[in-house]
């Protein structure tokens, strides 16, 4: 089932379930389930979907609407996305499949089976996030494809130094609400998603892998989101366009972790998964000698941990805490500091 939070979105939901009813492998006779979660609107949204669903473009669509009026300290995408996840897991069963999205997104005709075939090796999966932009501006999309470049070098170094074997290159390194799928059972084995106010997606994703979940970045899996520099939740992707667009207008350089400061996290990374497999003993001593204090490393509970992916990801959380602030570079220079150029897209 395909899980929509939305709030005041009239002007944009017919395109996003316009976009699911156009998946492939569904239709009329075999309708795609998808549960809308319309929380605090005022401005016809509901209407619009409702619309959308009852047209001859919504017949491929099996849609549920669920409305609530959320409190004012509860009223962001955290609490929504949770009510909506736990909503559709409850409707669909334990053997069923949850897939994410936004109300500002579109998705390709392939997204869902592109991550229903992720799925058949990963616990969860998150879909290439493309902007969506209408600009011809050369800068504009020049400072798109250096961000893009910016991570792709990343993903490059990992590539080098700490491949991981479920997830191997080709990926992209995206994995937010616009575009994540999993099992309804992994999503109760973990907690569900944490009602956060910002970044309860990547929050979710956390718990899947510290669990030893494996973290899917299919190319195949993609979805189109909006460039918009105005959005609906706090943090989200409308906030980095704003920031993008404070670059364009020569108010603010775009500052990025220096490339030093991958290198030396994926190195540590690499260093404690190969600390996992000589035991459990070895793991704990590396925790150890990296500076972890009793309690520390009794957090990241070694004995408990089922595989290396949960291992090293437990570890991170405790020793990132430690890490100084990470140097920063302007994008410009930090492109050009990276050790793998050659690096995709």
């Amino acid at each position: 089932m395909v899980v929509l939070p939305a709030h005041d979105e009239a002007d944009r939901i017919a395109r996003v379930l316009a976009s699911l009813a156009n998946q492939s492998g569904y239709g009329p006779a075999r309708p795609l389930p998808v549960l809308l979660f319309a929380n605090n609107c005022r401005d016809g949204t509901v209407e619009a979907a409702e619309s959308l669903a009852a047209s001859p473009a919504g017949a491929s669509l099996a849609l549920t609407v669920t409305t609530a009026e959320l409190p004012p300290h509860e009223a962001h995408v955290g609490t929504a996305r949770r009510q909506a996840m736990d909503c559709a897991a409850e409707r669909i069963g334990p053997s069923g499949v949850l897939l994410s999205t936004d109300a500002d997104a579109w998705l390709p005709p392939s997204w869902v089976a592109a991550n229903l075939a992720a799925l058949a090796d990963a616990e969860i999966v998150g879909g290439r996030l493309v902007i969506d932009t209408v600009s011809t501006d050369p800068l504009r999309l020049a400072l798109h494809a250096k961000i893009e470049r910016y991570w792709a070098q990343v993903r490059a170094i990992e590539d080098r130094l700490d491949s991981p074997a479920h997830d191997p290159a080709p990926r992209h390194g995206d994995h937010t609400g616009a575009s994540l799928a999993l099992r309804v059972a992994t999503y109760r084995a973990v907690g569900g998603l944490p009602a956060l106010p910002r970044g309860e997606d990547n929050a979710l994703v956390g718990r899947v892998v510290e669990a030893g979940g494996r973290l899917r970045h299919d190319p195949a899996v993609a979805v189109w989101v909006s460039d918009r520099s105005v959005g609906r939740a706090d943090g989200g992707m409308a906030t980095d366009m704003a920031r993008r667009q404070a670059v364009l207008d020569g108010e603010d350089p775009y500052l990025l972790p220096a490339p030093a400061h991958w290198q030396r996290i994926v190195a540590r990374r690499s260093a404690l998964r190969a600390a996992w497999r000589e035991g459990a003993k070895a793991a704990t001593m590396a925790l150890v000698r990296l500076g972890l204090g009793t309690e520390s490393v009794a957090a990241v509970a070694v004995p408990t941990c089922p595989n290396a992916i949960a291992f090293v990801e437990r570890a991170h959380r405790q020793l990132e805490r430690l890490d100084p602030p990470a140097p920063v570079l302007p994008l410009d220079d930090a492109l050009t500091r990276f050790p793998y150029p050659g690096a995709r897209i």
